[in-house]
């Protein structure tokens, strides 16, 4: 039977020198997404990259006094080493510099020239040079970028157009019958009401004021302005329009493009009028989520809140800077990085929730078993109470990731944990062990053991070190999410491995002082 296919997608980025905890967010949350879907069976492909034309990065690179293509270059290498320290599993990175890219690019433009989607003529407007936008007199705020804040200028060249406002009817008519199309549902008010319905403008798509940029093939002066480069990554990095497109075949549409709020408005605007003039299926779903701040403000260095995510990988452990990512921003919304609650997230769920029930728990084998895995076929009510809610917490997290509630997914794996904390309460095992038939104390410890294991299984796409060394432990081969169904798949007659805590409680930086 062939697999079911899924099409995951981040944007591409602008190459920053200066990543943050901000930058990480949208990706390890794609990447969650992916080991989801993979550990389903899924045969998943997931998409990110970088954005690395424009005029700013000519004028970064000038400053530096390298070429752009060497400016980004080491940007690059320094992102690809950040996503692997955070445990990102991409399927592909595209540079929007590659060979394939510009190809694609060129194809694609010069087709919408042909059939008179794009059309030359001149451009006056104001121009937000650090977001790469034009705006009208009525969309800035107190006279500046809406979207930065920064001053704009006002520029007149020559350009071609994208006949955008040609598919504003079918725009509408497209995401009013397909309500599953942009999520969440404000976001989507927000691009019928303020953008499409009061009047789509033709869109600005090359530039002769620079050359970093895609050449337009049948005119020497022009570049291709960022956003038909930019978003047709998501089909050039499949092959569209190549001698092999078995990918595109494949995966086209994508399932779910995750961008932040920010560039909504290009994805569900410009990149599905793009894709009906091409005459492309449009994506199942675009997904716009709030921003990740420090304070209620935006992180950067020139506020003194910023910090390389590397630090706090360093000091903390990835998977406790993926859990309080997955876990503590309710996705869709804005949300608060804090070490404080950083800390708090680690020692309450981490270390005391998880990391001291599986020490114990093993700790008790080795006491009262010399550490081998044994079960009875006693049942108490606390036993149906606790197996219940271990097999039923698959079907949560499905639900619950197949509507983007990555939180909400978690929170339903660590009720495992948390239950099995109270099971240890309710039959004190500590108590058993005096009592000299041993089998209601075999048959509470396995209970507990194979509840941990159907744990640690659904933790594989969110924390993978910990649900590694937590199987690991228990010296378990039966690791496979279809083993998670029915409750009793751990091996009994087997010892389990050495141990120690995963997690050691942090004190916090005002306790220390």
């Amino acid at each position: 039977m062939e697999k079911k296919k899924y099409y995951i997608t981040t944007p591409i980025y602008y190459p920053s020198a200066n990543f943050h905890i901000g930058h990480c967010y949208t990706t390890v949350i794609a990447d969650a997404i992916a080991r989801f879907k993979k550990l389903q069976g899924y045969d998943v492909f997931f998409l990110t990259g970088s954005d690395e034309h424009g005029l700013k990065i000519q004028k970064k690179a000038e400053d530096a006094g390298v070429t752009p293509k060497e400016y980004v270059d080491k940007i690059i290498s320094d992102a690809k080493d950040l996503w692997k320290q955070l445990d990102i599993e991409y399927d592909k990175f595209i540079r929007t510099t590659d060979d394939y890219h510009v190809e694609t690019v060129q194809k694609i433009f010069k087709k919408l020239y042909d059939q008179g989607d794009i059309y030359k003529g001149e451009y006056k407007g104001l121009y937000c040079t650090p977001c790469e936008s034009f705006w009208t007199e009525s969309q800035l705020v107190d006279g500046k970028c809406p979207d930065c804040g920064r001053e704009v200028n006002m520029v007149s060249e020559e350009a071609y157009f994208f006949r955008l406002s040609k598919y504003q009817d079918r725009l509408v008519d497209y995401i009013e019958s397909h309500p599953e199309f942009i999520q969440p549902v404000s976001r989507k008010n927000e691009m019928i009401n303020n953008f499409i319905k009061p009047g789509l403008e033709d869109l600005c798509v090359s530039r002769t004021t620079f050359d970093w940029g895609i050449p337009v093939t049948f005119d020497s002066k022009h570049v291709v302005y960022v956003w038909i480069d930019a978003l047709s990554n998501y089909i050039s990095a499949l092959g569209y329009l190549s001698e092999d497109d078995s990918l595109f075949k494949k995966f086209w549409p994508a399932d779910l493009h995750i961008v932040g709020k920010e560039i909504v408005r290009f994805h569900t605007i410009i990149w599905p009028a793009l894709l009906m003039a091409l005459d492309l299926p449009l994506p199942k779903q675009i997904f716009g989520h709030g921003w990740l701040v420090i304070n209620g403000g935006k992180i950067s260095k020139s506020l003194g809140n910023y910090r390389d995510p590397r630090e706090y990988i360093k000091e903390y452990g990835v998977d406790a800077i993926r859990y309080y990512l997955l876990r503590e921003v309710p996705f869709g919304s804005d949300g608060t990085f804090s070490e404080d609650l950083l800390v708090t997230r680690y020692n309450t769920d981490l270390a005391n929730t998880v990391g001291n029930l599986v020490n114990r728990t093993l700790s008790m084998l080795n006491k009262y078993f010399d550490g081998v895995i044994e079960n009875s076929p006693i049942e108490t009510d606390y036993d149906r109470d606790l197996i219940s809610l271990v097999i039923s917490t698959k079907d949560k997290v499905e639900n619950y990731m197949d509507n983007l509630q990555i939180p909400e997914a978690l929170d339903a794996i660590f009720e495992i944990f948390r239950r099995c904390n109270k099971y240890i309460d309710e039959t004190t095992p500590w108590v058993l062990a005096k009592e000299e038939d041993k089998e209601p104390l075999k048959n509470v410890l396995y209970n507990l053991l194979e509840s941990i294991r159907i744990g640690a299984i659904l933790l594989k796409p969110f924390l993978m070190n910990t649900s590694k060394e937590i199987l690991r432990q228990l010296n378990t081969d039966m690791t496979d999410y279809e083993t998670i169904s029915e409750f009793g798949q751990l091996e009994v007659s087997k010892k389990i491995n050495d141990f120690k805590p995963i997690f050691m409680r942090i004190e916090k930086k005002d306790e220390q002082e």
